[in-house]
């Protein structure tokens, strides 16, 4: 949305196509310092894990980049969170070995890396995460899932680096 003298003009930056981009892109966008969207698919195809994708400005249109697919019935449905070396952080629906898990997606060599931080089990850590992540000052992330825990109604977590 741009302002406008009476209102706000809408410009669509990006039309997802349900294919390798994506699907129901849920959650929020962040920017990076270069102007750049970083931004979650829930799924894409039938039963697939969704994608984190990056929107990059050009000449008045947008190009988006598929980072990462995931593989479960539904991926992402929070926002990412950046670290100040740029590394991507978030939580998936489904994704993990047992359903849901807290992923980090860092840049080398110019591609972005994978890794699982932590695969909900169902139980006493919690499973089904549907936050985002936030850090502490020592870099400690923490988050939500939506059920487990002693009761089954969900956990507060953290994970120590």
């Amino acid at each position: 949305m741009t302002p406008s003298g009476s209102g706000w003009i809408e410009n669509t930056l990006y039309t997802f196509h349900n294919l390798s981009d994506g699907a129901f892109p849920q959650s929020g966008l962040i920017f990076d310092q270069s102007g750049n969207l970083y931004g979650t698919t829930s799924a894409w195809a039938t039963c697939t894990g969704g994608t984190v994708f990056k929107l990059v400005p050009s000449i008045g249109d947008w190009t988006l980049t598929t980072l990462h697919s995931f593989t479960g019935c539904v991926g992402p449905e929070a926002s990412l969170v950046m670290d100040a070396a740029g590394d991507l952080y978030g939580t998936t629906f489904s994704d993990g070995a047992y359903g849901g898990n807290v992923f980090k997606l860092t840049f080398y060599n110019g591609g972005w890396t994978y890794t699982s931080l932590h695969d909900f089990t169902g139980g006493s850590d919690g499973g089904v995460p549907l936050s985002n992540v936030i850090f502490d000052a020592n870099g400690n992330l923490y988050g939500t899932a939506s059920r487990g825990g002693a009761y089954g109604y969900g956990v507060v977590w953290q994970i120590t680096p």
